[in-house]
């Protein structure tokens, strides 16, 4: 059986900061999809945001710019 990874508190804080950015990008007009692939090839672009302290409505504004 695999051994299950646990992940730290902020990686977690980072995953669910994006899950609210996927759901702003979708208000704004993306598919779901279309979001999640976004955040996904701009992973860094948006870690980034994370660590400067963007909500994530703003870092979805700066993508939908």
């Amino acid at each position: 059986m695999a051994k299950k990874e646990q992940l730290d508190d902020e990686t977690l804080a980072l995953i669910h900061w994006c899950i609210e950015v996927e759901h702003h990008l979708v208000a704004g007009g993306a598919t779901q999809k279309q979001a999640q692939e976004h955040i996904e090839e701009q992973v860094e672009w948006f870690t980034d945001m994370f660590y400067e302290g963007l909500t994530p409505e703003q870092a979805a504004k700066e993508a939908l710019a």
